[in-house]
């Protein structure tokens, strides 16, 4: 039985809003609302962040990821919102993805998690990888996995939960929603992670990848990009600040 190659399936372009924070000749930095996938992928075949810069540059983007991810140099989860990086040509993508191995590109996010961390800063390291039976969750592990750093403040303390900024030494997949739910304080929404119940009903994981800083691939100069928080989540902040 013959059996065809497989190939990638064809991105129509879409008229999606784009909350671009930066803007230049090699590249752009958007900030990712919740709820949108970067890419598509099953089940979600349209309304992604791909779909939208399609639209917006047109066929000017990066290649080098195939053409179901062009401009795409690295993700976050689909309700993180947040700074992110898309490439507009190949000597770009290879620049930026060359700092990202390297872990020399800068990342801070902000998160709010369950329960009162019992040191106010830290770092969390543990290998991560697929987990060994729900392979839709990763998982810390003692054999095996990629090496995982993150350095964790606590900014704002309450009764029953934290706000943190974490910096990310590594950026693996769910690397703070796993890292977090291992010492027991899950993000606040993150039902995958953490309680199967939301008190606050969220739309996921409360995580904004909030900056971004990086050597620019043309002018060589140091350039950081940073995301407001979104509302829901300073609503959330003032809630808790106010005594809930």
């Amino acid at each position: 039985m013959h059996i065809p190659p497989v190939r990638e399936c064809e991105i129509i372009p879409e008229h999606i809003p784009l909350d671009i924070l930066y803007e230049d000749s090699e590249l752009l930095v958007v900030n990712k609302p919740k709820g949108m996938v970067v890419h598509p992928s099953a089940g979600h075949s349209g309304g992604t962040l791909v779909n939208a810069v399609l639209y917006y540059c047109k066929d000017s983007l990066s290649g080098i990821n195939g053409t179901i991810r062009p401009g795409i140099v690295h993700r976050i989860d689909k309700d993180t919102t947040g700074s992110l990086i898309i490439c507009k040509n190949d000597e770009s993508h290879l620049h930026i993805a060359e700092q990202i191995k390297e872990h020399s590109i800068k990342r801070i996010y902000r998160g709010i998690v369950s329960g009162n961390p019992r040191e106010t800063e830290g770092t969390i390291e543990g290998n991560i990888s697929r987990h060994p039976t729900d392979r839709k969750k990763m998982a810390v592990t003692a054999n095996g996995g990629k090496p995982a750093v993150t350095h964790y403040k606590v900014l704002e303390q309450w009764k029953s939960a934290a706000y943190m900024e974490f910096c990310l030494e590594t950026g693996r997949t769910h690397q703070i929603r796993v890292h977090m739910a291992r010492i027991g304080h899950p993000l606040l929404g993150d039902t995958v992670y953490g309680n199967s119940k939301n008190p606050f009903k969220l739309q996921g994981q409360t995580l904004h990848a909030m900056t971004i800083g990086f050597i620019h691939p043309k002018t060589g100069a140091y350039t950081e990009v940073t995301a407001p928080l979104p509302k829901y989540f300073e609503n959330l902040v003032q809630k808790f600040q106010n005594g809930l």
